[in-house]
């Protein structure tokens, strides 16, 4: 993931109309996002087979997945919102992984990008909720039970798009934060750590040959852990010699592999989740809006 500014995203340059429309790293990000998105459902979606192929077949599998999710979330009356439910979830899960091409930024890491997510999703809610019970009926759902309540349910009613909004963006700009910390704190480690090796060449020689003796022992008895600190000892042990010489300095040893791991939770693990979290969260408010036939008429009895 790509280092989070507190400042916000990049500008490039702005466009002289309206008051100035600045074209940021974020915009350019959506642009990629949308055309990847375009491109994978034109590709997939064309020349479908009646003996379908193993790519049609994973296809037809995902899109089978996702009905049924929204179904079993919604109500099978529900079903007509699957391509909807399905845009928000692809484009927040390739939102959050573009970030991994290091220079994208994440869209979902500038806040205005959930935020109009949820905001979509809070008017179709409003515009259903008019549909099914009428502007009167919709009213009224502000001063029940009491009239006390108004100005608390109209408080609630704003206040669900924008938790929406910052629970997605707090995850994924927060993950973005611990990550530059982490990169900055292994930065200075390995510094550290290379300074003590190459403070003279026989501490140098002395942790590779430690090194290679963990490392054959490894293979010998096959024990993974051998082998793992035998070459990290030898990697070590050589980057301290070659400090010591003067032949390479300010090699960050510790930047390799660690962030590595993390970045499989905070840009796969935790981009996935997110989007299926604001992906449900959708559902469960959509299908609030949109009862099952017998129930709306009920209501409107």
């Amino acid at each position: 993931m790509n280092d989070i500014n507190v400042s916000g995203a990049y500008i490039y340059f702005t466009i002289p109309i309206f008051g100035g429309i600045n074209v940021t790293q974020t915009m350019l990000s959506l642009v990629v996002v949308t055309a990847i998105l375009m491109i994978g459902f034109i590709t997939l979606g064309k020349n479908l087979q009646k003996r379908p192929g193993k790519l049609q077949v994973l296809t037809e599998k995902g899109v089978m997945m996702l009905h049924s999710l929204v179904c079993e979330t919604m109500g099978a009356h529900n079903a007509y919102w699957t391509p909807y439910i399905g845009t928000i979830f692809l484009s927040s899960l390739v939102g959050s992984l573009i970030g991994l091409t290091g220079f994208l930024r994440s869209t979902t890491a500038d806040l205005s990008v959930p935020l109009v997510w949820a905001i979509m999703t809070s008017v179709i809610i409003w515009y259903n909720s008019i549909k099914a019970n009428g502007v009167r009926g919709w009213l009224k759902g502000f001063t029940e039970p009491i009239v006390v309540m108004t100005p608390m349910n109209i408080i609630s009613e704003i206040a669900q798009p924008i938790s929406m909004a910052f629970r997605h963006f707090g995850n994924v700009a927060g993950g973005g934060v611990i990550t530059t910390i982490l990169y900055t704190a292994l930065s200075l480690g390995s510094a550290a750590l290379i300074s003590v090796v190459s403070g003279t060449w026989i501490v140098a020689v002395a942790v590779m040959a430690v090194g290679a003796l963990l490392l054959v022992r490894g293979i010998q008895k096959k024990k993974l852990a051998g082998k793992i600190f035998g070459i990290v000892m030898l990697v070590v042990g050589l980057l301290g010699l070659l400090e010591y010489t003067g032949i390479l300095s300010g090699v960050p040893i510790l930047q390799f592999g660690i962030p590595a791991v993390l970045s499989c939770y905070f840009d796969l693990f935790s981009g996935f989740i997110q989007a299926f979290v604001f992906s449900l969260l959708s559902m469960v408010y959509i299908s609030g809006a949109c009862p099952p036939p017998e129930e709306e008429a009920a209501a409107q009895a």
